[in-house]
């Protein structure tokens, strides 16, 4: 392990309007739609139909999204609920075998009803300023007359070859040579062309009603689900009061449960107490501190978060500053809690994205089909990915996350956004399934405490806490891990990054964007 950062890109910086996205393909494509008059959340959802073509194991139509959002209209921050919920003819027992911990990956039990597409196009509708068939135009085109495969695209898609193998659909549309395509190679998808062609002309009805849900449903239906076409039609997102807290006179913003975005609030307002600001960024004492955090945060996550609308949640209890101040006294600064679960820890894919247009309006975007290529239940003639967002559940039927008809599981994807003085400053997300808590932590105390700007806050070396033990990139410096091993840390060293993430800071004094893109991804940010 080296004791030194390799120098990373600069950030971007721009005055009119910017975006920061996963992969090139997607950045430029919401530049164009803003420079061609397009607000922010026509460039972002232009971006996100993007990836759902050239990043299939991240995300897809199949999948959830939430979203942040400011709109010049009222300059409020303004969240969006687009997951989805399980069949209302699901069971609530007899879902997995005797034992088991979790839905299996591939069940048909694990497909969520996707929210995506109703999402993308209710906000369009909504805040935008263009049509979806314009907006869906990009996506379409990738799909059916290809593109080339990014390095960390095939990287995952080699990964994931195994699981792919399980679904004779995904094996005809994802392994088309017979194996995981390579980097550099062309990839298309015609069904999957076809199916945004239908969503392009008749909006979510094209993914909701006709043709493109009996596919879903039959197919999942073939393999022992319990969906119907009424599940379709009927779903639909909701507008949601984002939850937030402050950190040193910062507000920051999450999507409130099922969303565990109240984890990194919680990490926030323990870490408040404490002056990281006087530690060394990359140094132990700062470090132990976040996974002590994160350890106490996710226990909460893990014995709450649901679908509020089925169980009651401790909202006002879990983020109040004197709860914050009972869980510190929890906390040793020289050694590692020993009274703690592990938390419940799986990895997933993502897809995050942020855009700022030139009316300031602002979009923290973040869509994802749950782990690589969702369930690999691929649907035969449309190509679509359908997610895996009910392994979320919990199978303790006392649980207030336990799994039930029309219910939403326990959602790890999060988009952020911090607020100074009453107006968006860092519009920021990182992806990595449950890592995600400690991603925006990270960040965030990044660019606040030690002043580095969103591409340095995005770039440094991470840290997590997963099944009792503590893992480390590996540009974490050789003297932190030992200091960490000293206070009671098992260290591991990470055989993957830990997510990837994107950050755009307004400066509003200088009218500038200043906007940062994760290098461990293949994506960029771009400003005009």
């Amino acid at each position: 392990m080296r004791d030194f950062q390799l120098p990373g890109r600069s950030a971007a910086m721009a005055m009119n309007g910017m975006a920061a996205t996963h992969n090139p393909h997607a950045t430029r494509v919401a530049i164009e739609v803003l420079r061609s008059g397009g607000a922010a959340i026509d460039a972002a959802v232009a971006a996100a139909a993007v990836l759902a073509v050239v990043e299939p194991q991240q995300t897809g139509i199949g999948g959830d999204c939430f979203v942040l959002f400011t709109n010049d209209a009222t300059g409020e921050v303004i969240g969006y609920n687009g997951s989805g919920r399980t069949p209302h003819a699901l069971p609530t027992s007899g879902l997995a075998p005797e034992g088991a911990t979790q839905i299996e990956d591939s069940s048909p039990h694990s497909v969520t009803v996707p929210g995506a597409i109703d999402a993308w196009t209710r906000l369009v509708a909504d805040h935008g300023r263009k049509e979806i068939a314009e907006l869906l135009a990009p996506a379409i085109s990738f799909a059916r007359n290809g593109f080339p495969v990014h390095p960390r695209v095939a990287r995952d898609w080699i990964a994931e070859a195994a699981r792919l193998r399980r679904d004779p659909n995904a094996v005809r549309v994802f392994l088309p040579r017979g194996r995981p395509m390579r980097a550099g190679e062309v990839f298309r998808n015609p069904g999957l062309a076809e199916a945004l062609s239908l969503i392009a002309a008749k909006g979510r009805d094209g993914f909701y009603k006709g043709p493109v849900a009996k596919e879903i449903v039959d197919y999942l239906r073939s393999l022992g689900g319990y969906h119907t076409e009424e599940d379709f039609a009927i779903a639909e997102g909701e507008y949601v009061t984002p939850v937030c807290s402050t950190y040193r006179g910062i507000e920051v913003c999450q999507i409130p449960p099922n969303n565990q975005g109240i984890t990194a609030l919680l990490m926030l307002n323990i870490l408040e107490g404490y002056g990281l600001s006087a530690l060394e960024p990359l140094g132990a004492e700062r470090l132990h501190l976040e996974v002590e955090a994160g350890r106490l945060a996710y226990r909460d996550r893990d014995a709450f978060v649901c679908d509020t609308r089925h169980a009651p949640f401790p909202l006002e209890e879990i983020l109040s500053k004197d709860y914050a101040a009972r869980l510190r006294e929890e906390i040793s600064p020289q050694r590692v809690a020993t009274h703690l679960p592990p938390p419940l820890m799986r990895k997933s894919d993502t897809v995050y994205l942020t855009v700022v247009d030139r009316d300031r309006n602002c979009v923290s975007f973040i869509n994802s089909v749950y782990s690589g290529f969702g369930s690999t239940r691929v649907t035969p003639t449309y190509g679509i990915t359908l997610q895996n967002r009910g392994m979320g559940f919990s199978l303790d039927p006392n649980h207030p996350n336990a799994v039930g008809p029309g219910k939403r599981p326990l959602h790890t994807i999060m988009p952020g956004m911090a607020l100074k003085n009453g107006r968006p400053w860092l519009v920021y997300g990182v992806m990595g399934g449950d890592y995600q808590p400690f991603g925006h932590t990270h960040v965030l105390t990044g660019v606040t405490d030690f002043g580095l700007d969103p591409q340095e806050a995005i770039d440094q070396p991470r840290i997590f806490h997963s099944m009792g033990k503590t893992v480390v990139e590996h540009s974490v410096p050789q003297k932190t891990i030992e200091l960490l091993r000293k206070m009671g840390h098992s260290i591991v060293e990470a055989t993957e990054p830990h997510g990837g993430g994107q950050m755009i800071m307004i400066d509003w004094d200088e009218g500038v964007l200043i906007g940062g893109s994760d290098g461990r991804m293949d994506g960029c940010a771009l400003g005009y």
